[in-house]
């Protein structure tokens, strides 16, 4: 092969390494991303659990909130006296509110339960109704005497005498509330109520517990309401503070001054100091 063959040969290679390279894809680049912007830092919802925990006379149901996950359980209760202690209720959901906003304050070694409404079928009475009515469940039974302890077929309130029910815990509300407790067994309990300005303590034949003083002084000193012991205006009977005090949880009564405002700065020094007092 001669000189000239060759560079024929080699010239028609590179003609065709041209062609082939010219209509060639080219290979995709990766683009050049701009460097990653972190997202403004924002304060992290509280969240919660709510569950049905049962269901009023009529089929309303009665809801319960959870926040946090420490070993102490802390158990507050609103509307036990439906519409007519209203502004319990309305306390307990703005509590719910708060905390779903933020509940950091709660400590991590507690867990706090709160069931802003335990009489729905009085709540949901309008204000044209009498003041039992309101205060009644549907079965027309205090369900502030339907629990066990030392009950009786009937209570008394204002020197009227009325329906407690058939049997302890004969109303669904007030079983709602047993087997509440039962699930969640509570280092504590605090029962909202209306209107005495007062926070009182409770207790089921074998004296008050200490830790129950502790619980009322506490809440008192913090929301600036009387330390007042023991009710004594008139006799009660099967009410849920002393039931709760038959097992050995401390549970005290908050009579809010009134009944229309929630006394929210008043409530809320209460729950934190309560909180505190359980880290």
């Amino acid at each position: 092969m001669n000189k000239f063959t060759i560079s024929g040969a080699a010239m028609t290679f590179g003609v065709v390494a041209l062609a082939v390279w010219a209509y060639w894809p080219a290979p995709k680049v990766p683009a050049i991303m701009p460097p990653t912007q972190q997202p403004d830092t924002e304060t992290p919802l509280g969240t919660s659990t709510q569950t049905t925990i049962g269901a009023s006379v009529e089929g309303r149901q009665i809801e319960a909130y959870t926040f946090g996950t420490g070993e102490t359980d802390l158990l507050f209760i609103g509307g036990i006296h439906g519409g007519y202690e209203n502004n319990t209720v309305r306390l307990a959901k703005a509590v719910v509110k708060e905390l779903q906003s933020d509940d950091s304050v709660i400590p991590p070694s507690v867990t706090m339960h709160i069931i802003p409404n335990l009489n729905p079928d009085g709540y949901a009475l309008p204000t044209t109704a009498s003041d039992a009515e309101r205060r009644f469940n549907a079965n027309k039974v205090d369900l502030n005497r339907n629990f066990d302890c030392r009950w009786e077929p009937t209570g008394t309130w204002r020197g009227v005498t009325m329906s407690a029910g058939t049997a302890p815990f004969s109303e669904p509300e007030a079983a709602a509330l047993r087997d509440y407790v039962a699930t969640t067994n509570p280092n504590a309990a605090v029962f909202w109520h209306s209107r005495g300005n007062a926070v009182f303590t409770s207790e089921c034949g074998n004296g008050v517990l200490a830790s129950t003083e502790r619980l009322m002084n506490t809440y008192a000193a913090a929301a600036n309401y009387e330390a007042a012991g023991l009710w004594t205006a008139y006799p009660v009977t099967g009410d849920a503070e002393g039931w709760l005090a038959s097992l050995g949880i401390p549970a005290v009564t908050v009579e809010l001054e009134t009944r229309e405002s929630i006394e929210w700065e008043r409530n809320w020094a209460g729950i934190l100091a309560t909180l505190e007092l359980y880290r």
